[in-house]
Protein backbone atom coordinates (compact mmCIF):
# COMPACT_ATOMS: atom_id res chain seq x y z
CA UNK A 1 0.00 0.00 0.00
CA UNK A 2 1.26 3.44 -0.90
CA UNK A 3 2.36 5.13 2.34
CA UNK A 4 0.98 8.42 1.02
CA UNK A 5 -2.45 6.98 0.28
CA UNK A 6 -3.75 8.30 3.58
CA UNK A 7 -2.84 11.81 2.41
CA UNK A 8 -5.02 11.40 -0.64
CA UNK A 9 -7.89 10.12 1.51
CA UNK A 10 -7.49 13.11 3.81
CA UNK A 11 -7.50 15.47 0.86
CA UNK A 12 -10.67 13.92 -0.55
CA UNK A 13 -12.36 14.18 2.85
CA UNK A 14 -11.43 17.85 3.15
CA UNK A 15 -12.62 18.61 -0.38
CA UNK A 16 -15.90 16.80 0.25
CA UNK A 17 -16.39 18.79 3.47
CA UNK A 18 -15.70 22.07 1.70
CA UNK A 19 -18.08 21.11 -1.10
CA UNK A 20 -20.79 20.33 1.45
CA UNK A 21 -20.26 23.71 3.12
CA UNK A 22 -20.49 25.36 -0.27
CA UNK A 23 -23.75 23.61 -1.12
CA UNK A 24 -25.28 24.61 2.21
CA UNK A 25 -24.09 28.21 1.83
CA UNK A 26 -25.58 28.51 -1.67
CA UNK A 27 -28.83 26.95 -0.46
CA UNK A 28 -28.97 29.40 2.46
CA UNK A 29 -28.39 32.42 0.22
CA UNK A 30 -31.06 31.22 -2.20
CA UNK A 31 -33.55 30.61 0.61
CA UNK A 32 -32.89 33.97 2.28
CA UNK A 33 -33.28 35.79 -1.03
CA UNK A 34 -36.79 34.38 -1.43
CA UNK A 35 -37.88 35.88 1.90
CA UNK A 36 -37.93 39.37 0.40
CA UNK A 37 -39.37 38.58 -3.04
CA UNK A 38 -43.05 38.01 -3.85
CA UNK A 39 -45.21 36.04 -3.94
CA UNK A 40 -45.61 35.60 -0.20
CA UNK A 41 -47.50 32.89 1.63
CA UNK A 42 -48.89 34.34 4.87
CA UNK A 43 -50.74 31.14 5.80
CA UNK A 44 -47.52 29.11 5.68
CA UNK A 45 -45.75 31.83 7.66
CA UNK A 46 -48.51 31.82 10.29
CA UNK A 47 -48.35 28.04 10.69
CA UNK A 48 -44.56 28.20 10.99
CA UNK A 49 -44.78 30.96 13.62
CA UNK A 50 -47.19 28.82 15.62
CA UNK A 51 -45.11 25.65 15.34
CA UNK A 52 -41.68 27.19 15.94
CA UNK A 53 -42.69 29.83 18.45
CA UNK A 54 -45.77 29.13 20.51
CA UNK A 55 -45.56 25.33 20.56
CA UNK A 56 -41.89 25.47 21.60
CA UNK A 57 -42.60 27.50 24.73
CA UNK A 58 -43.23 24.52 27.08
CA UNK A 59 -39.96 22.74 26.30
CA UNK A 60 -38.02 26.02 26.38
CA UNK A 61 -39.54 26.98 29.72
CA UNK A 62 -38.87 23.62 31.35
CA UNK A 63 -35.32 23.44 30.00
CA UNK A 64 -34.30 26.92 31.11
CA UNK A 65 -35.94 26.90 34.55
CA UNK A 66 -34.13 23.70 35.55
CA UNK A 67 -30.90 24.99 34.00
CA UNK A 68 -31.12 28.22 35.99
CA UNK A 69 -31.84 26.37 39.21
CA UNK A 70 -28.99 23.92 38.70
CA UNK A 71 -26.63 26.78 37.81
CA UNK A 72 -27.45 28.56 41.07
CA UNK A 73 -26.73 25.41 43.07
CA UNK A 74 -23.44 24.78 41.27
CA UNK A 75 -22.21 28.36 41.65
CA UNK A 76 -23.13 28.41 45.34
CA UNK A 77 -21.33 25.10 45.95
CA UNK A 78 -18.27 26.23 44.01
CA UNK A 79 -18.22 29.70 45.53
CA UNK A 80 -18.42 28.27 49.04
CA UNK A 81 -14.88 26.93 48.60
CA UNK A 82 -13.59 30.50 48.29
CA UNK A 83 -16.11 32.32 50.50
CA UNK A 84 -17.68 33.80 47.34
CA UNK A 85 -21.27 32.60 47.68
CA UNK A 86 -22.56 36.15 47.19
CA UNK A 87 -21.78 36.10 43.45
CA UNK A 88 -24.63 33.68 42.69
CA UNK A 89 -27.07 36.36 41.35
CA UNK A 90 -24.48 37.94 39.08
CA UNK A 91 -23.12 34.70 37.62
CA UNK A 92 -26.56 33.18 37.10
CA UNK A 93 -27.66 36.31 35.24
CA UNK A 94 -24.62 36.57 32.98
CA UNK A 95 -24.42 32.80 32.46
CA UNK A 96 -28.06 32.52 31.40
CA UNK A 97 -28.19 35.64 29.24
CA UNK A 98 -24.82 35.36 27.50
CA UNK A 99 -24.47 31.63 27.05
CA UNK A 100 -26.80 29.05 28.55
CA UNK A 101 -30.07 30.70 27.58
CA UNK A 102 -29.36 31.11 23.85
CA UNK A 103 -27.49 27.80 23.54
CA UNK A 104 -30.08 25.71 25.39
CA UNK A 105 -32.93 27.28 23.42
CA UNK A 106 -31.02 26.81 20.17
CA UNK A 107 -30.38 23.14 20.87
CA UNK A 108 -34.01 22.57 21.87
CA UNK A 109 -35.13 24.22 18.62
CA UNK A 110 -32.69 22.01 16.71
CA UNK A 111 -34.11 18.92 18.40
CA UNK A 112 -37.75 19.88 18.04
CA UNK A 113 -38.08 22.14 15.00
CA UNK A 114 -35.19 21.13 12.73
CA UNK A 115 -36.16 17.47 12.91
CA UNK A 116 -39.80 18.32 12.25
CA UNK A 117 -39.01 20.48 9.22
CA UNK A 118 -36.60 17.93 7.76
CA UNK A 119 -39.03 15.02 8.22
CA UNK A 120 -41.95 16.98 6.78
CA UNK A 121 -40.13 18.22 3.68
CA UNK A 122 -38.36 14.88 3.13
CA UNK A 123 -41.72 13.10 3.26
CA UNK A 124 -43.10 15.59 0.74
CA UNK A 125 -40.16 14.82 -1.53
CA UNK A 126 -40.59 11.05 -1.19
CA UNK A 127 -44.31 11.29 -1.94
CA UNK A 128 -43.59 13.65 -4.90
CA UNK A 129 -45.52 16.55 -3.38
CA UNK A 130 -42.59 18.88 -4.12
CA UNK A 131 -42.78 17.82 -7.78
CA UNK A 132 -46.48 18.65 -7.66
CA UNK A 133 -45.67 22.15 -6.38
CA UNK A 134 -43.33 22.68 -9.33
CA UNK A 135 -46.05 21.45 -11.69
CA UNK A 136 -48.41 24.05 -10.19
CA UNK A 137 -45.78 26.77 -10.81
CA UNK A 138 -45.09 27.16 -7.07
CA UNK A 139 -41.43 27.55 -6.16
CA UNK A 140 -40.59 25.03 -3.40
CA UNK A 141 -37.99 27.33 -1.86
CA UNK A 142 -40.49 30.16 -1.62
CA UNK A 143 -43.39 28.01 -0.39
CA UNK A 144 -41.55 25.63 1.96
CA UNK A 145 -38.21 27.16 3.01
CA UNK A 146 -38.72 30.93 3.11
CA UNK A 147 -41.71 31.00 5.53
CA UNK A 148 -40.01 28.60 7.95
CA UNK A 149 -36.72 30.49 7.94
CA UNK A 150 -38.47 33.84 8.41
CA UNK A 151 -40.56 32.42 11.25
CA UNK A 152 -37.43 31.11 12.97
CA UNK A 153 -35.71 34.48 12.60
CA UNK A 154 -38.71 36.16 14.27
CA UNK A 155 -39.61 33.70 17.01
CA UNK A 156 -36.35 32.21 18.28
CA UNK A 157 -35.00 35.55 19.64
CA UNK A 158 -38.31 35.91 21.50
CA UNK A 159 -37.95 32.38 22.83
CA UNK A 160 -34.40 33.17 23.94
CA UNK A 161 -35.60 36.28 25.79
CA UNK A 162 -38.32 34.27 27.50
CA UNK A 163 -35.85 31.49 28.28
CA UNK A 164 -33.40 33.97 29.80
CA UNK A 165 -36.10 35.36 32.09
CA UNK A 166 -37.33 31.92 33.12
CA UNK A 167 -33.78 30.68 33.71
CA UNK A 168 -33.00 33.67 35.94
CA UNK A 169 -36.29 33.08 37.73
CA UNK A 170 -35.27 29.45 38.32
CA UNK A 171 -32.00 30.58 39.86
CA UNK A 172 -33.87 33.19 41.93
CA UNK A 173 -36.29 30.59 43.27
CA UNK A 174 -33.53 28.19 44.29
CA UNK A 175 -31.35 30.94 45.79
CA UNK A 176 -34.11 32.54 47.84
CA UNK A 177 -35.89 29.36 48.94
CA UNK A 178 -32.97 26.97 49.49
CA UNK A 179 -29.80 29.04 49.80
CA UNK A 180 -30.96 31.86 52.06
CA UNK A 181 -30.59 34.84 49.70
CA UNK A 182 -32.63 38.00 50.28
CA UNK A 183 -35.16 38.32 47.40
CA UNK A 184 -34.83 42.10 46.98
CA UNK A 185 -31.03 42.03 47.11
CA UNK A 186 -30.91 39.12 44.64
CA UNK A 187 -33.05 40.99 42.10
CA UNK A 188 -31.05 44.21 42.55
CA UNK A 189 -27.75 42.41 41.97
CA UNK A 190 -29.18 40.74 38.88
CA UNK A 191 -30.44 43.97 37.32
CA UNK A 192 -27.34 45.98 38.20
CA UNK A 193 -24.95 43.40 36.78
CA UNK A 194 -26.53 42.89 33.36
CA UNK A 195 -25.55 45.30 30.58
CA UNK A 196 -27.33 46.15 27.30
CA UNK A 197 -24.60 44.34 25.34
CA UNK A 198 -25.40 41.11 27.21
CA UNK A 199 -29.05 41.31 26.17
CA UNK A 200 -28.22 42.32 22.60
CA UNK A 201 -25.80 39.42 22.20
CA UNK A 202 -28.44 37.01 23.50
CA UNK A 203 -31.03 38.18 20.97
CA UNK A 204 -28.56 38.16 18.07
CA UNK A 205 -27.53 34.63 18.98
CA UNK A 206 -31.19 33.64 19.04
CA UNK A 207 -31.74 34.97 15.52
CA UNK A 208 -28.59 33.23 14.24
CA UNK A 209 -29.45 29.93 15.90
CA UNK A 210 -33.02 30.06 14.62
CA UNK A 211 -31.82 30.69 11.08
CA UNK A 212 -29.34 27.81 11.30
CA UNK A 213 -31.97 25.42 12.66
CA UNK A 214 -34.51 26.26 9.95
CA UNK A 215 -32.00 26.21 7.09
CA UNK A 216 -30.62 22.82 8.13
CA UNK A 217 -34.11 21.36 8.33
CA UNK A 218 -35.03 22.67 4.88
CA UNK A 219 -31.71 21.69 3.29
CA UNK A 220 -31.67 18.10 4.52
CA UNK A 221 -35.37 17.72 3.78
CA UNK A 222 -35.03 18.87 0.18
CA UNK A 223 -31.90 16.75 -0.36
CA UNK A 224 -33.15 13.58 1.30
CA UNK A 225 -32.93 10.16 -0.27
CA UNK A 226 -35.87 8.11 -1.38
CA UNK A 227 -37.89 5.90 0.92
CA UNK A 228 -38.27 5.70 4.67
CA UNK A 229 -34.52 5.33 5.17
CA UNK A 230 -33.90 8.55 3.27
CA UNK A 231 -36.36 10.42 5.49
CA UNK A 232 -34.72 8.97 8.59
CA UNK A 233 -31.22 9.90 7.46
CA UNK A 234 -32.34 13.42 6.53
CA UNK A 235 -33.94 13.92 9.94
CA UNK A 236 -30.91 12.62 11.83
CA UNK A 237 -28.43 14.54 9.70
CA UNK A 238 -30.35 17.81 10.03
CA UNK A 239 -30.33 17.69 13.84
CA UNK A 240 -26.64 16.75 14.00
CA UNK A 241 -25.63 19.50 11.58
CA UNK A 242 -27.82 22.11 13.27
CA UNK A 243 -26.48 21.29 16.75
CA UNK A 244 -22.83 21.44 15.65
CA UNK A 245 -23.31 24.67 13.69
CA UNK A 246 -25.18 26.29 16.58
CA UNK A 247 -22.32 25.54 18.96
CA UNK A 248 -19.78 26.78 16.40
CA UNK A 249 -21.80 29.95 15.78
CA UNK A 250 -22.05 30.51 19.53
CA UNK A 251 -18.25 30.44 19.78
CA UNK A 252 -17.85 32.89 16.90
CA UNK A 253 -20.53 35.31 18.13
CA UNK A 254 -19.18 35.22 21.68
CA UNK A 255 -15.77 36.19 20.32
CA UNK A 256 -17.31 38.99 18.24
CA UNK A 257 -19.29 40.49 21.14
CA UNK A 258 -16.93 39.99 24.06
CA UNK A 259 -13.38 39.68 22.72
CA UNK A 260 -11.02 42.22 24.22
Amino acid sequence: MNPLAWLGELGRAVLNLLAAFGRVALFALDALSHIFRPPFYPRELGMALLNIGWLSLPVVGLTTIFTGGALALQIYAGGARFNAEAVVPQIVAIGMVRELGPVMVGLMIAARVTSSIAAEIATMKVTEQIDALVTLSTHPMKYLAAPRILAALITVPVLVAVGDIIGIAGGYAVATQNLGFNPAAYLKNTVDFLEPLDILSSLVKGAAFGMIAAIMGCYFGMHSGRGAQGVGRATKGSVEAAAVLILAANFVLTGVFFSL
